[in-house]
């Protein structure tokens, strides 16, 4: 690679971590020279004298090395056209899917290195399938036995979207399970269909262990939880919608959300108790267009995704029929940006994170569905630079990790993604991932990809059975 000088680059071969040495250097001091950079904090971006990175973490930022700092130190030097920025956080990861219509399941062999590639450093699941699978994935990547970004595990869901949920569980035994959670290293948890007894309970628990809660909420209808009610019970994130008397209790959070008007009181009450207690709002913008009439603007394939999948699985993708719109969702979809908008505007700048929430039937995958989701963003009405913000700082903020990640800052880990051409002047450069950084190790992103073309689902028909539900 053209930009790359005396450097150690970490490339994936065959699905085997290797380290390909163009000029035996040392790896753990390495200086990137050039480009322009985006801190992940200022409106804009500067030319990049210099960063240092120093075992994993940042050690200077935007200052031109002397030349005896470059003796023994790796050198990267991009060119002009390049474009540094934060690592980036989807806090609606899935690694989620369902080939067959049989239930999901959590893919955990191509999807962490597919992530990896669009410049995705940190995932939080918002809900595993599997959820010691994840764990297993999260240790083996933590431990570099294999590449892939941060896991923030979320164990499984809290409420009746899990599989043998009873609204009859007891406080008690949410808690146990929460402690039990807590102790095996997730992160955080993930409310879906959650009664408000049990959403209380939740909270109350994983706060004391210093984790965070997150929920796919409704209106109050049939004994869901509106998102107003969930702030006041101290909830950190919502997900989807906003709610308040917007989404009155006497019909479904999806009946309102297909009309919702932002230029209401109702609604500018919900924001203005998302900005007082300072929650996070995970607005997963482009989920919905997947189940409409995709947008061709964010959902035309800037990449063919179905390359991925096995030649078997491919056959039998291109035998199926498209999948049916939904006019509720494809209404959702073009009020989500209005809405979104208008919370932008209200002062939610700092409070919107990137999430994708797309598990996969075949036709998209979710490591990619960050730049559609950032695209959207841009559509709506949201600065770049901005929408940036939103993928980059605020989502490690959100999880209770700013403090050493989201930004490119001295003493942060150094995680960042080198892309072709800058996303403040069209964002759909963030595409263009040419190397990724994680605390600090090096990864040729076109490498990452090439190392995982035909690899997701079964080989022939005597695996199918292998991509259906085993339980959690």
């Amino acid at each position: 690679m053209k930009m790359l000088q005396s450097f150690a680059v970490v490339l994936l071969t065959a699905g085997i971590l290797s380290a390909c040495n163009l000029e035996a250097q040392d790896s753990s001091r390495v200086w990137i020279l050039g480009g322009s950079l985006f801190t992940g904090t200022a409106d804009s971006a500067i030319y990049n004298h210099g960063i240092l990175v120093v075992n994993g973490k940042f050690a200077v930022v935007d200052r031109a090395p002397q030349r005896e700092e470059l003796v023994n130190a790796a050198v990267v030097r991009l060119d002009s056209g390049q474009f540094i920025m934060p690592g980036m956080f989807d806090l609606h990861a899935h690694y989620a899917i369902d080939l067959f219509g049989r239930g999901r399941i959590d893919e955990t062999q191509s999807y962490p290195i597919i992530f990896l590639a669009n410049g995705v450093t940190s995932t939080f699941p918002a809900g595993e399938m599997n959820p010691e699978e994840m764990r297993e994935l999260r240790i083996a990547i933590d431990n570099g036995e294999r590449p892939g970004p941060r896991i923030f595990n979320s164990g499984p869901y809290f409420g009746r979207w899990r599989s043998g949920w009873s609204d009859t569980i007891t406080v008690e035994q949410i808690n146990r399970e929460v402690d039990y959670w807590a102790a095996r290293g997730v992160k955080g948890f993930k409310a879906k269909g959650i009664s408000p007894r049990h959403l209380e309970a939740l909270i109350r628990r994983a706060h004391a262990h210093g984790l965070t809660v997150t929920g796919h909420l409704g209106s109050g209808y049939r004994n869901t939880v509106n998102p107003r009610d969930a702030i006041l019970m101290g909830i950190d994130r919502v997900e989807h919608f906003l709610g308040g008397d917007a989404m009155p209790s006497s019909r479904s959070a999806y009946a309102s959300l297909e009309s919702m008007d932002p230029d209401t009181p109702e609604f500018e009450r919900e924001v203005r108790l998302f900005l007082e207690r300072g929650v996070f709002f995970d607005a997963t913008l482009s989920a919905y267009g997947y189940f409409g009439r995709k947008d061709p603007a964010v959902f035309t394939y800037f990449q063919d995704e179905r390359k991925f999948f096995t030649p078997f699985m491919q056959r039998i993708l291109a035998a199926r029929k498209p999948r049916p719109v939904l006019e509720q969702f494809e209404k959702i979809y073009w009020i989500k940006r209005k809405t979104l908008k208008a919370f932008y505007d209200a002062g939610g700048r700092d409070l919107i994170t990137l999430g994708t929430d797309h598990p996969s039937w075949g036709e998209y995958i979710s490591g990619f569905s960050v730049h559609r989701e950032l695209l959207s963003f841009v559509l709506s009405g949201i600065p770049p630079a901005d929408a940036l913000r939103f993928a980059t700082i605020n989502g490690a903020r959100a999880l209770n990790t700013g403090q050493y990640l989201g930004s490119i800052e001295p003493g942060k880990f150094a995680d960042l993604v080198i892309v072709n051409g800058s996303p403040l002047s069209d964002i759909r450069n963030t595409r263009n991932v040419d190397l990724v950084m994680k605390a600090g190790r090096l990864y040729d992103a076109h490498a990452l990809l090439e190392s995982v073309k035909g690899t997701i689902g079964p080989a022939d028909s005597s695996e199918i059975d292998r991509f259906e539900p085993r339980g959690n």
